[in-house]
């Protein structure tokens, strides 16, 4: 059964939603409804969430900023967006996210309902498991593998042997497909074990391994990226991402924000329907053709400390500071100031968990880090996820806050950093066992 999120700052239209999800007959188990973002996290945060049905105007954050937090905290996360207006640009900004659908208000039921339908049908669309691939054979698919030459000449690009001049480079990419001008380099390093390999034949096994990543990685770039995808001279992955001026000037859009969501994506879908570990590396965006083979570079860099953190497969070039350092750091050194931004980021939750509206973007923003690296250092430093940190505290004194004063359930929910005295509630009694009526009693 899935579980399904309604959010919109109209509680007639999510109790509406809700009534319709649970009349309809659907494999839907727990349905729940928030009235902003900030709510609307926290259920993605602490419950299993499957499918995010979400209204695209909230105030202080919109249905598109909603979305692309909930993907990275689970990249499985499918949405629907609503809206009452048809606005071109929110329509494509939500679909380039993975939206598998955008509704007008007001919502037609029967409309809303088959959104719905197909979504979870997607979630259900069976895909050749490992096993299976090697099972089946290079006979039962078209290895249409990228045509040799076109991957030959996008690897030149990348290549700082590269022949031309400037303007020559322009117009091979233009050539190519690639007219930017923002570009950015994601490189997929597939870790392929013995036990995945069949005896017979490994180099054929390996080989089926990487065109079925490559299909993945086509499923999920299809109508939502501008990329060119094929392999590099060591058989790893790439993909060359690019944004028009246009694209790249796109409000509400954070595009590293963007750019590890899908690297989290790639991650999750190899290895749920693969079984592979990989290594996604992820470059910085730079503007020109000129710079792509240093966001080549970059994005090597960044698989480079996929050895050094086994239990973490994505990493973004810029969550490095490199420039500290003449050559590159040694374990001991990026230990060290891996433990200054754990110290940095709890310095600031301590002193700003109470502020209405806290995200890990800001903590990670604050601290020059991506999102993404900021809570797996965390989790991996103090053995809390960094929003079980943020609600531990905001817990504690709001339980020292019932104890030992008169303050009313709203004033106490406004003191710790909650909008909504019944969200406070349900996560008050989440934590404890017990509502905070039932704990002063």
């Amino acid at each position: 059964m899935y579980n399904v999120l309604v959010v919109d700052d109209e509680p007639l239209i999510c109790k509406g939603l809700s009534g319709l999800l649970t009349a309809s007959g659907l494999d839907i188990g727990q349905i729940y409804t928030a009235y902003n973002g900030h709510e609307a996290l926290d259920y993605v945060r602490m419950e299993e969430v499957d499918l995010l049905v979400t209204d695209i105007q909230m105030g202080e954050m919109n249905g598109i900023e909603l979305m692309q937090q909930a993907k990275l905290i689970k990249p499985w996360v499918q949405t629907i967006i609503i809206s009452a207006h048809e606005t071109f640009q929110y329509a494509q900004m939500a679909i380039r996210l993975g939206a598998k659908d955008y509704l007008i208000k007001p919502l037609n039921s029967e409309q809303f309902l088959d959104s719905v339908r197909n979504a979870l049908l997607k979630m259900d669309k069976p895909m050749p498991q490992g096993e299976e691939i090697l099972a089946r054979g290079a006979e039962h698919f078209r290895m249409e593998e990228p045509l040799p030459e076109y991957g030959e000449r996008l690897n030149r690009l990348l290549s700082d042997l590269a022949e031309g001049d400037e303007e020559q480079r322009f117009a091979e990419a233009e050539r190519l497909g690639l007219t930017g001008p923002y570009f950015s380099v994601i490189k997929i390093k597939l870790v392929i074990p013995d036990d995945k390999q069949q005896s017979g034949d490994r180099d054929r096994d390996a080989c089926l391994f990487r065109y079925a990543a490559l299909n993945i990685v086509n499923e999920l770039l299809h109508q939502e990226w501008r990329a060119a995808s094929f392999y590099t001279e060591s058989l790893e992955i790439a993909l060359i991402l690019q944004w028009s001026e246009t694209e790249y000037a796109e409000p509400n859009l954070n595009k590293i924000n963007q750019l590890e969501m899908l690297g989290r994506s790639l991650h999750h879908h190899i290895h749920k329907y693969l079984g592979l570990r990989c290594t996604v590396g992820i470059s910085q965006i730079l503007k020109g053709t000129g710079f792509l083979s240093l966001l080549s570079r970059q994005a090597d860099k960044a698989m480079l400390w996929g050895g050094e953190h086994g239990d973490h497969h994505v990493f973004y070039y810029g969550d490095f500071n490199w420039h500290n350092y003449s050559q590159d750091p040694s374990t001991e050194e990026l230990t060290k100031q891996n433990n200054q931004i754990v110290e940095s980021a709890k310095k600031y939750i301590e002193e700003n968990y109470r502020q209405k509206g806290l995200t890990i973007h800001e903590v990670a923003r604050n601290n020059h880090v991506s999102p993404n690296y900021l809570s797996y250092l965390f989790k991996k430093n103090t053995g809390y996820n960094l929003w079980e940190y943020v609600i531990k505290l905001r817990m504690e004194e709001s339980k020292a806050l019932i104890l030992n004063t008169d303050l009313r359930r709203y004033e106490i929910a406004e003191r710790v950093g909650y909008e909504s005295p019944e969200h406070f509630s349900k996560i008050f009694k989440k934590y404890f066992g017990v509502s905070p009526t039932e704990l002063k009693k």
